[in-house]
Parts: structure tokens; sequence; C-alpha cells
């Protein structure tokens, strides 16, 4: 693993069961049975990775010809994603571009509306329910993604948000949605919105077909996860226990960097619905799971690496956090 490469949280796999069960009904099942093994996705996977949803999207989109795979009441057909690319990155200003971005939505999908409004100076992009049977919860997160995506290939850098409003109810695993968005997420509105940050730039970057092409042919590995880090408090500390000397970042260090006490950190941190200890489990979970799928290195290596102090102990918290062997999820090719 290179130093560069980002180490991306997992989420869980009840994450993406509403996309899943979507699949179901829209491709063949030995088909789709076939894809998620070949990409680890199976029943009893409780982890998923950055990685593995990038390679579900890319293949389920080539298999259905639908690039919204799955997600919606009709297919999205393939080209769109290159007709909407093309129509913003011609734009204007950022306005005209996201403005374009809705209107483009609004005819090809019949079952949400989205529009363009101001919150308290900022840049609001909604999405209204308007078909008799509630949105698919992951497709409404995947198209506030993609806006998200799209504002911020055209200004060159990860564009901040203010906040990002869900127009159902926290789910179970509600914890998973920061992985996407580095904002404070909330439930229960009326309707799906994102909140673009008030320094969200008007000027957009020129972009040549070759950088349209990469854009689209790396879909969605630019958009769906999150780079930034500093608004949400549980991907900060990530961050901070990733850079520590083997993972062994201490909650008052934590604490001292970040100007405040032990127990204001445990607070918020209990307002995010976490622990300190949770966090630096999943930092070796997710670097342990990394590593393993790169094949090489072996097992005690890796073990040691992520801070146990036997093997026989990681087994036992790998087993826990993915329910899986770590022999089992390393790639076929490494177990000989």
């Amino acid at each position: 693993m290179k130093k560069s490469d980002p180490i991306y949280p997992t989420v869980s796999r009840a994450f993406i069961q509403d996309w899943v069960e979507a699949l179901e009904r829209s491709c063949p099942s030995n088909t789709l049975a076939n894809i998620l093994d070949d990409i680890g996705l199976t029943d009893g996977s409780v982890r998923v990775t950055h990685d593995q949803i990038v390679r579900l999207y890319q293949r389920i989109a080539i298999e259905t010809g639908d690039e919204m795979v799955g997600l919606w009441g009709r297919p999205v057909r393939a080209g769109a994603l290159k007709l909407l690319c093309g129509s913003v990155r011609d734009a204007s200003s950022m306005s005209a571009a996201l403005f374009r971005f809705v209107q483009y939505w609004n005819i090809i999908l019949d079952d949400v509306r989205l529009e363009l409004s101001d919150a308290n100076g900022h840049v609001a992009l909604s999405i209204t329910e308007t078909a008799e049977q509630p949105a698919n919860r992951f497709g409404v997160l995947l198209v506030l993604k993609l806006a998200h995506g799209i504002a911020s290939w055209l200004a060159g850098f990860e564009v901040r948000l203010n906040e990002v409003q869900f127009g159902f109810e926290a789910p179970d695993f509600a914890s998973d949605y920061p992985v996407l968005f580095p904002c404070p997420v909330s439930f229960s509105h009326r309707k799906s919105t994102v909140i673009f940050s008030s320094d969200l730039p008007e000027a957009i970057l020129a972009k040549s077909d070759s950088e349209m092409r990469e854009f689209l042919e790396r879909a969605p590995r630019d958009w769906i996860f999150t780079a930034l880090r500093e608004h949400a408090l549980s991907l900060r500390l990530r961050e901070m226990v990733l850079a520590s000397d083997g993972f062994n970042l201490s909650l008052v260090d934590a604490a001292g960097m970040m100007n405040v006490t032990s127990r204001t950190l445990m607070r918020r941190l209990d307002a995010e619905g976490t622990t300190f200890q949770l966090i630096k489990d999943g930092v070796r979970r997710d670097v342990a799971m990394r590593e393993l799928s790169l094949g090489g290195k072996s097992i005690e290596a890796i073990a040691q690496d992520v801070g146990f102090a036997s093997a026989a102990n990681f087994h036992r918290a790998f087993r826990r956090w993915t329910g899986q062997t770590p022999r089992a999820y390393q790639p076929q090719k490494s177990r000989s």
C-alpha cells in the first residue's frame, strides 16, 4: 500500500441493502449472484469497501445498460451521464451548471422532482418524491452525491457542504452517512436536500474531452465517498489515528490536539453515535481489509501492523468486524 493511497472508511452491508434489493428486481438473479460473489459481497458480508461499491456500480451499469443501476422507476440509458457532463461543463457559472443538473434529471426521472433554492444564503438542491411508492433511499443518496461530485469536478476541488437533510427516518446504519457527506447529516425532513457551503465557487474550470472521459470512466469513484475530513468529527479523528504511530493515538492526546477536554470530546462523539475506541477499531479494520485485499503481506505481518499482539487476537477481531476470517477475505491467489 502506498502512503499516498487513501484508506477510505468501509460502510455496513445494510447501507447498500436498498440498492441490492432494487437490483434483485432489475437484474437476472444468477447474474446478480455471480457479480456479488465476484466482488466479495456474499450474504455473510458485514462491511463493504469503497472499491466494492465502485465495482458493483460499474458491473451493473454494463450488465443492465442502466447508469443509475436499477434505483429508479425506469432505466437511465447508457450515455445519459455523458450528456449530463457535456451540458454542465459548458455552463457559464456554477449556478448555471447546477440549474442544468436539476433540469436534466427532471426530464429523465419520473419518481422525483429536483429544485434549486436559497437556504439562508446557501445554494440548496432538493429532491421531492412524486411517485406513490417511496423513492429508493440509496437512489436519493446517489443523486445528491452526483450533484456534489459534479460541482466538485467543475470547481477543481471537493466543494464543502453545509448540511445534508434526508426525507426519511434515520436508519440503523445512519453512522455510515458521514463517510459520503463531509457535513452534518439529519433525517425525517420533508424532502431530501444537499446544502452547499456559502463559499461555493461561482466560477467553473473548463473541462476537456479527455477530462470528462476520465471522470465518466472512473464513475462513481470520484464522487461516491468524500475526501474531506474536517466537517465530521469522527472522520477528523479517523485521519488523526491513521497518522499516528502504530494507531496508538489516545483519547487524551486526540483531545489535546483538538484543544478540548477528553470529556468534551467524548460528549461530542456520543452525539455522533460513536466512541473513540470504535473509531480506532474502524481504522484498524479498514487498514487490515485493504492490506488483505492487496495480498502483498502475510496475515501475521498485517496483524502486527494494525497493533495486535498475536495473529490469534487479530483473527478473532477481524471475524467480529467482517463476519469472515482474514484468510477467507484474502484474494484466492494470495492463499497458496
